[in-house]
């Protein structure tokens, strides 16, 4: 995942930590959860799109 390991990914949690605090952090990771949800299913949406215009090309 990106090169990091996990001593890499435990000092960006201390950061975002001291950062947002940890009554927010909750509130945090939902919402970025919310986010690559919905990206994953722009993209299930658009390769959907790609396979269907693939299928009813008459060239």
């Amino acid at each position: 995942m990106f090169g990091l390991g996990a001593p890499e990914l435990l000092i960006v949690l201390a950061i975002v930590m001291l950062l947002f605090g940890g009554s927010k952090l909750p509130q945090f990771a939902r919402s970025l959860g919310q986010a690559q949800k919905e990206f994953h299913a722009g993209v299930r949406d658009g390769a959907r799109r790609d396979d269907e215009v693939v299928k009813h090309d008459p060239s």
